[in-house]
């Protein structure tokens, strides 16, 4: 069972960057492929960012490309820098586990592919 808590959050004017961080509680963190999604008010979640259990890979949503970063650490930390932040960006952001069963370069976009979810981290984005 993974446990999984986010930070970072806040709220934050339009053009402006926030840093969101994951910890993982699991021991073998390093073989889970890790990534993030959001859900605004009414809305369904949706996809941000994902990166493969050995890092090397990467995806993200059109709507963050150039503007969001992913990346994790060997210390069982995922991170989300997120830059020249949007009003629309404004949404509750979960991070999200799944076990690779060994393959290290998968990277997983839906919410289906994702056993382990945070609590949730609330950004908002002022104009």
């Amino acid at each position: 069972q993974v446990q999984l808590v986010e930070s970072g959050g806040g709220l934050v004017q339009a053009g402006g960057s926030l840093r969101l961080s994951c910890a993982a509680s699991e021991r073998t963190f390093s073989r889970y492929v890790m990534g993030w999604f959001r859900q605004a008010p009414g809305k369904e979640r949706e996809f941000v960012a994902a990166i493969s259990s050995n890092g090397g890979n990467t995806d993200y949503a059109d709507s963050v490309k150039g503007r969001f970063t992913i990346s994790r650490d060997n210390a069982k930390m995922m991170y989300l820098h997120m830059n020249s932040l949007k009003p629309e960006d404004t949404a509750v952001y979960y991070c999200a586990a799944a076990d690779t069963r060994g393959n290290t370069k998968a990277v997983v976009t839906t919410t289906r592919g994702y056993s382990y979810w945070g609590q949730g981290s609330q950004v908002t984005v002022s104009s």
